[in-house]
């Protein structure tokens, strides 16, 4: 395989491993493509081996660094031009991570404000769902309200038992049992005066699927579909997906 000609995108997944897939599908999903061959290269790492983000910044656990390294490093040595990481809680080492890697990495959390604007959300208040160290920590709070926005964060109470019960039975393959206590956080942020609520944790947008979401009245940004948006944006910027690849 002749590398020069690469042009892949690399997904470092695995964080959960149903997210990671599901980004894989979705960005196929999104790209405007007529044939297989418009579609965006990928490579996917989905490996579950990757300590846990948000025991390791919360309770001391064990450091996924060295894991998300030996990741970044394999899919830059792969071919990668560009790195996607479907997990938001990762982000707390986007800094380590964009350091690390031979190619741009994207920003998932800027990738979802994007998304905002996209969807006409140029401002207003916005609901934030996600694991406890990605609200706790503030990632999305400084990014969003960087921009413009003010945030609307659940209480301790129902980031453990709605946000984290629903990312929890998504991460058990209990995908019918994630739903009830996402919509439920939903329905708490939209009556405390959310204009739109952000799935800030790639297991969200799985517990909340497509079909269900204009039912909640409220607009929604998914994470997994903002980045994936990012990546194609991306692409069709820099012409990447027009390399050929030859043996």
């Amino acid at each position: 395989m002749n590398h020069s000609a690469s042009c892949y995108l690399g997904v470092l997944g695995g964080m959960g491993p149903l997210a990671g897939a599901a980004f894989a599908m979705r960005l196929a999903a999104l790209t405007p493509a007529s044939v297989d061959q418009q579609h965006i290269p990928t490579l996917l790492l989905n490996d579950p081996r990757i300590p846990d983000r948000s025991t390791a910044r919360l309770y001391g656990g064990a450091d996924p660094w060295p894991a998300m390294l030996r990741g970044i490093r394999m899919l830059n040595d792969a071919g990668a031009r560009l790195i996607a990481v479907p997990c938001n809680t990762a982000h707390l080492w986007y800094e380590q991570m964009a350091q690390a890697s031979e190619c741009e990495v994207l920003h998932i959390i800027e990738a979802v404000a994007e998304d905002l604007r996209r969807q006409g959300i140029t401002r207003g208040r916005i609901g934030l769902m996600g694991t406890a160290a990605t609200l706790a920590l503030g990632l999305y709070q400084q990014t969003l309200e960087k921009h413009g926005y003010t945030c609307i964060v659940p209480t301790e109470e129902e980031i453990d038992t709605l946000c984290m019960g629903s990312i929890r039975a998504v991460k058990g393959n209990q995908l019918e049992a994630s739903f009830a206590p996402a919509a439920e956080c939903i329905n708490r942020l939209r009556m405390r005066g959310a204009d739109a609520v952000v799935l800030g944790c790639t297991e969200l947008p799985l517990a909340v699927p497509h079909v269900l979401r204009k039912s909640l009245g409220i607009p929604l940004t998914d994470s997994i579909d903002a980045l994936a948006q990012a990546a194609i944006a991306h692409y069709q910027a820099h012409n990447l997906a027009a390399d050929t690849l030859t043996a």
